[in-house]
């Protein structure tokens, strides 16, 4: 299959995103691309290396299967104490400023090898290869990385745009199954905010998606990287359109931070926040009862997903707080006044958040009843 090539702007220059199925075979005639480059350093973890190496080795040279660098992808190890390991392994293995960095992996190594890569000597080369639905529609896209403190999720990172982007579907058959149906998050995340097409397609064909039909990944991944793509380059360092693309992520965030990143997948977790979110909208008089309820329809074709948490509002609300967000104390929120659009709110009470909070774990049980089309897959 021929990719689709998706242009990218950045302070840094532009960056091609390749799409298709297979196309990882003809990636290592891209980076030779890119310049020359001392040495070529990949960056993953042992999983993906066992699931992915055969795929990836061929774009190396034999001589960089020796920089092959191995670190936990697990949320919980997402600091930086990770950033300085992977830093002296660099050093160790002679990395200089005309040295490479290939990120091959899903959201927390995109991240976390992102981040060294701005980091290490001042900034060197960076190619990612996202191997999870999240990084392929998502986190490999736009230059944010960074890693957690134990006060929040991404607190300390920078944005620094990569080289090249190789996005092979193909690889998204290695994915565990429940590993895949959270990236379906980030899907309609994108047809909510920016496409009701998109949303209807996802309606219409979500048995598809399921099963990993090859022409609907052929048209919903291109397609959201065409939606991340147009965003990023107009407002690279989320000045402000750049926030939409974080629908449902306040919340989802903060139910990561406070179930200490061992409960829930990050798609799944913005999964419940897309309707804790819905719901503000609703609070607000902004996002419409019929919209609510097709947003809830469609993440519940998801498949079952961890329990909200039983916890106090509070305790949610302390979490958001910390989110990158938040100004001057005020938390802001990413709403949608019908599907297909959205934007920023910092006119949220909170009784309104209290309120949307509490109906949230309830709402997503009676989502066949909501909307003719909901049909459970879990």
């Amino acid at each position: 299959m021929k990719a689709k090539i998706i242009r990218v702007r950045s302070a840094a220059g532009e960056y091609a995103v390749l799409c298709g199925a297979g196309i990882l075979r003809d990636a290592g005639g891209e980076i030779a691309k890119l310049g020359e480059f001392s040495s070529v350093h990949v960056l993953t973890s042992p999983k993906v290396w066992r699931a992915v190496g055969k795929a990836v080795k061929p774009i190396l040279s034999r001589d960089t299967w020796k920089n092959v660098h191995l670190f936990d992808d697990a949320e919980t190890k997402k600091n930086m104490r990770a950033v300085e390991l992977l830093c002296r392994k660099l050093t160790r293995a002679g990395a200089d400023r005309k040295s490479l960095i290939v990120a091959a992996g899903g959201g927390v190594v995109g991240d976390v090898a992102g981040f060294v890569a701005a980091s290490y000597l001042r900034g060197v080369g960076l190619v990612h290869v996202p191997t999870t639905l999240v990084a392929q529609v998502d986190s490999s896209l736009g230059g944010k990385t960074g890693v957690n403190l134990p006060e929040g999720k991404n607190l300390v990172g920078a944005f620094y745009p990569p080289r090249l982007v190789v996005i092979d579907t193909d690889l998204l058959r290695t994915l565990p199954e429940r590993q895949y149906r959270s990236g379906i998050a980030e899907v309609i995340k994108y047809g909510v905010i920016a496409d009701a097409e998109l949303f209807v397609y996802l309606e219409q064909n979500m048995e598809k998606l399921l099963r990993k039909d090859r022409a609907a990944l052929d048209y919903l991944i291109p397609r959201c990287v065409e939606i991340k793509a147009d965003v990023v380059s107009r407002d690279e360092r989320e000045a402000g359109l750049r926030e939409i693309l974080n629908f449902g992520h306040t919340f989802g965030h903060a139910l990561e931070s406070v179930t200490k990143y061992r409960r829930y997948l990050h798609g799944e977790a913005v999964a419940w926040g897309m309707i804790a979110a819905a719901l503000v909208g609703r609070e607000l008089g902004i996002t419409r009862n019929d919209d609510v309820s097709r947003v809830v329809s469609l993440i519940r074709r998801i498949g079952k997903m961890p329990d909200w948490p039983r916890l106090g509002g509070k305790i949610l609300i302390t979490a958001m707080l910390s989110d990158k967000k938040t100004r001057a104390g005020k938390l802001r929120f990413v709403v949608s006044p019908h599907i297909g659009e959205a934007r920023s709110s910092e006119a949220v009470s909170m009784d309104a958040l209290e309120r949307a909070m509490q109906l949230t774990p309830a709402v997503l049980g009676r989502a066949e009843q909501m909307h003719p089309t909901g049909k459970s897959y879990g």
